[in-house]
């Protein structure tokens, strides 16, 4: 159940991406992982299936984040295609069109003319723009105020974007202390950024981190990845 808070303006988008998966899942931290079939892109490969939690290509301005959502497919795991093609193929231009073969989820896909969010909840297939301002989405709908983790911080994010004496602000460290501030809480409290999601019948744990800034001229992504899973450093 990863988490991502979206700033969009005039000229782009930021983000701050938390990613949850399973710790025993063998993964990649940021790097160019597919030099032979996508050169110039990087992300966060996940080992197993060769895909990309989140995946960027700085010469199409493009990039592309991947969030699990629960479904009403009844199709059996080993029926389901791997959901780890969606952010490669989204920033080659390429967006899933439904009806999909696999599991629920959201796609945040970020350029500097807007960004969207593509949900599959294994009927039927959406597209939810991202208006201007901070927002944040989870494993439901953006901004659901039912998401306990959004209903708690959306606030704070917020007022961390905001501009002092008519400069921007280091948004990236604002955001970070949000997320650490936020780490007060049990990473088993549904409120929880940084989690561990085994109370809720999930072997995932938040892993890491990612802010990233997308402009009409670059891609900037920086990642950190926590020492101790589910847990802030």
């Amino acid at each position: 159940m990863c988490t991502v808070v979206i700033s969009v303006g005039e000229r782009g988008a930021r983000l701050l991406a938390v990613r949850d998966e399973d710790p025993a899942r063998p993964w990649d931290d940021l790097g160019e992982w597919w030099p032979d079939t996508r050169p110039g892109v990087f992300g966060i490969r996940d080992r197993r299936a060769g895909g990309a939690w989140l995946a960027f290509d700085p010469a199409a301005r493009r990039l592309a984040v991947l969030l699990n959502r629960a479904d009403v497919l009844d199709l059996p795991d080993d029926q389901a295609l791997s959901r780890g093609s969606l952010a490669l193929e989204s920033i080659a231009g390429r967006s899933p069109e439904g009806p999909l073969p696999m599991h629920g989820f959201n796609l945040l896909e970020v350029t500097p003319e807007g960004s969207r969010v593509l949900s599959w909840d294994g009927i039927e297939l959406r597209a939810t723009p991202v208006p201007y301002g901070v927002h944040m989405i989870a494993h439901d709908d953006l901004d659901d105020p039912a998401t306990a983790r959004i209903e708690a911080w959306l606030p704070q994010f917020e007022a961390a974007a905001a501009h002092h004496d008519g400069s921007p602000v280091d948004w990236a460290e604002r955001w970070i202390a949000v997320l650490g501030e936020s780490a007060a809480l049990s990473p088993e409290d549904d409120r929880a950024i940084v989690r561990d999601n085994h109370v809720h019948g999930y072997p995932t744990m938040s892993l890491l981190f990612c802010t990233a800034e997308v402009t009409p001229e670059s891609v900037q992504v920086q990642s950190r990845v926590l020492a101790d899973p589910g847990h802030w450093d």
